[in-house]
């Protein structure tokens, strides 16, 4: 029932998905300025982001929807008569504990356009910096999501991911964060997981496909390598910006890519030759989808292969613990049984198979 309730609302997910907010932090020698990138709608409408991946699961559903089709200026507004409310959670101090207020600068809503994409605002945030400040950290507020921190300016800056209710470790004025390799992997873990559960329905649903193939282990580890080794290839290489695709591009075929593999299964319970080349091209194109998710959050320059490495990680984490879920629903207790494929693993591929078909056509045309 469980996975039936995942695949029947992915059709809705796209429209009211839930993005990490991303702040670039700028540290002068007197002047500190955050440039946020946030969901006003969503901080407007009093909505929990901690958690959340869509907010139509959210009290403040109907509020959310109706602020979305303001105009920006109206956004704007409604965000500055807010802001002694909404900012309360976000708070800088220096290394010795001492607050360091800061200040409202700007707000700029992105103008009213399609109602099934989000649309993020840009706050701009500044405060002084007393004489002799050598560090600062900062807290982000409980119930405002996930945050990705940059500290930029700077050779050897930050960046971090931090929930809500959670505060930086001390980042330096000058630049050395203290950030070793081993925490830029750590910290970019649950960035990789957090794409797949529970933000990355497109590919929750391209890996159940795989899952629906068949009742044994042998073609499913065949499948998921092949697609690790073909997925990895593509986020390095789009990292590195040595391949750049436009999403336009990307996000339909990694739709058709899931409406392929869940119709196949429709046909066959077994794994053909063609099934594993296919699923390596199949593999490159979720990859460079990674790889823009990736950019968005950006790396940081000094540590850059350990926080590759370690979204990576994440993201395969997020695909075992699919499978592990899956396994858990419905493989565990019928896989062995008569009517498994019959009566599961097809009506399943079937609803996956719309799904993907439902965003082609959203993504190509709508």
């Amino acid at each position: 029932m469980t996975l039936c309730i995942l695949i029947c609302t992915s059709l809705a997910a796209s429209a009211h998905e839930v993005q990490p907010a991303i702040a670039d932090l700028t540290l002068d020698a007197d002047l500190a300025r955050l440039d946020l990138r946030l969901n006003a709608e969503a901080l407007l409408a009093g909505i929990d982001l901690d958690g959340v991946s869509d907010t139509n699961a959210t009290e403040g559903a109907a509020d959310y929807d109706a602020l979305r089709a303001l105009p920006a200026p109206e956004i704007e507004a409604r965000m500055r008569a807010a802001w002694d409310r909404l900012g309360q959670g976000i708070a800088m101090r220096a290394a010795d504990g001492a607050p360091l207020p800061l200040t409202l600068d700007s707000v700029a809503a992105s103008e009213l356009g399609d109602l099934s994409l989000p649309r993020p605002a840009r706050v701009i945030l500044t405060g002084r910096l007393p004489e002799g400040t050598a560090a600062v950290t900062l807290h982000w507020g409980k119930g405002q999501g996930t945050l990705i921190l940059r500290h930029i300016g700077v050779e050897d800056g930050y960046s971090g991911y931090l929930d809500g209710g959670a505060t930086s470790p001390p980042i330096a004025v000058t630049g050395h964060a203290g950030q070793t390799g081993l925490s830029a992997f750590l910290s970019y873990i649950p960035v990789g997981f957090d794409h797949i559960l529970p933000k990355g329905l497109d590919h929750i649903l391209f890996v159940l496909g795989l899952f629906f193939l068949s009742t044994h282990w042998r073609p499913l580890l065949w499948q998921v390598s092949t697609f690790t080794l073909a997925h990895t290839v593509t986020l390095a290489l789009g990292a590195f910006g040595l391949v750049s695709v436009p999403g336009s591009i990307v996000e339909p075929l990694i739709a058709a890519s899931i409406t392929f593999v869940a119709v196949e299964n429709l046909f066959s319970d077994k794994l053909h030759r063609w099934r594993p080349v296919v699923i390596f091209g199949f593999g490159l194109l979720h990859g460079l989808g990674f790889a823009s998710v990736l950019a968005d959050f950006g790396l940081p320059e000094g540590q850059f292969i350990p926080a590759l490495i370690g979204f990576n990680v994440g993201v395969e984490l997020g695909q075992l613990a699919v499978i592990a879920l899956a396994f858990l629903a419905v493989g565990a207790w019928f896989r062995n049984r008569d009517w498994y494929r019959p009566y599961i693993a097809m009506p399943a591929s079937a609803v996956i198979a719309l799904v993907g078909a439902y965003w082609f056509v959203e993504r190509v045309f709508l």
